[in-house]
């Protein structure tokens, strides 16, 4: 890939030409509408919230316009992840249009991410790109971490009533009901992650609930950190429907220039999050 090529494009054009001629091409390529849900988490600014939540469904409708809803959809996702409910939306507003979805990871889906790849038929990954693990997060604590100390403090003032006072310093910082909003997250990130399994990626494949159940077991284990990357190799025993864009060399060589572009822009500008689809139709969040 010639970078200075690159650069060249963006100076004698500008950062959104450039990325809009990239997602084209795709849409040549692919034959099919192109979303593309683009973070610049991976270039983080303080106190920017880069997360999936429910104002990103404005996004997805304005890049939505003009599409052929008879076509696929490729879903090119690049997020830290964010709220499930937020999700769920998306999820079923991307269903209610398209009968054949597929995502496409470039970089990274985490989190709620990786449980919006649940819901495509396909989900495309280079040989560097990860999904993560599905346990939600609240104020960037795992809900298993909370959860695990709020057990944790149960146990010991019941075996040792003297602790009392120093476990209700370390869970005063939580409201009393906060305790039922964790779990209730987990158990909701667990039962959209296996609906949607079930419903879209594995609806061929018969007898398919000891897989699925597998999947998110694994997915939503907390697996010791919330961080942890599973990448092309680790889904594809997981038994995801996965498939590698290596294999694919025009999709491959565009998403060459096509990430490294979305960095630029984000280093370049004050965008923060671009939601846009392969007609030039755009919504960019700026900081």
């Amino acid at each position: 890939m010639d970078f200075n090529h690159l650069l060249k494009d963006i100076q004698e054009s500008n950062y959104d030409l450039v990325r809009e001629k990239l997602i084209t091409d795709l849409n040549g390529i692919l034959k099919a509408n192109i979303i593309s849900y683009y973070s610049g988490f991976n270039s983080p600014r303080q106190e920017i919230d880069y997360s999936i939540k429910d104002s990103d469904i404005v996004g997805l409708i304005v890049a939505n316009e003009g599409l052929d809803p008879n076509l696929p959809l490729y879903l090119i996702l690049n997020t830290p992840g964010g709220y499930p409910t937020a999700t769920e939306g998306i999820v079923k507003f991307l269903r209610s249009i398209y009968k054949t979805f597929y995502i496409i990871v470039p970089e990274m889906a985490m989190s709620a991410g990786t449980m919006l790849a649940c819901s495509a038929d396909k989900i495309y990954m280079t040989r560097h790109s990860f999904l993560g693990p599905i346990d939600p997060q609240f104020g960037g604590i795992s809900a298993y971490n909370i959860k695990n100390e709020f057990d944790e403090a149960k146990k010991e003032m019941t075996k040792n009533p003297n602790t009392a006072t120093y476990w209700n310093q370390i869970i005063s910082k939580y409201s009393p009901a906060f305790y039922n909003t964790v779990c209730d997250a987990i158990k909701l990130s667990s039962e959209l992650a296996q609906e949607w399994l079930t419903k879209y990626m594995f609806k061929n494949i018969p007898n398919n609930k000891k897989i699925i159940d597998s999947i998110v077991k694994k997915l939503n284990s907390n697996n010791k950190s919330h961080s942890r990357h599973f990448n092309y190799d680790d889904c594809l025993n997981m038994k995801l429907n996965v498939e590698l864009i290596e294999n694919n060399t025009d999709l491959s060589n565009i998403l060459d220039y096509l990430v490294p572009t979305y960095s630029l822009t984000f280093q370049g500008t004050k965008a923060t999050k671009i939601i846009e689809n392969h007609l030039g139709k755009r919504l960019v969040n700026f900081n």
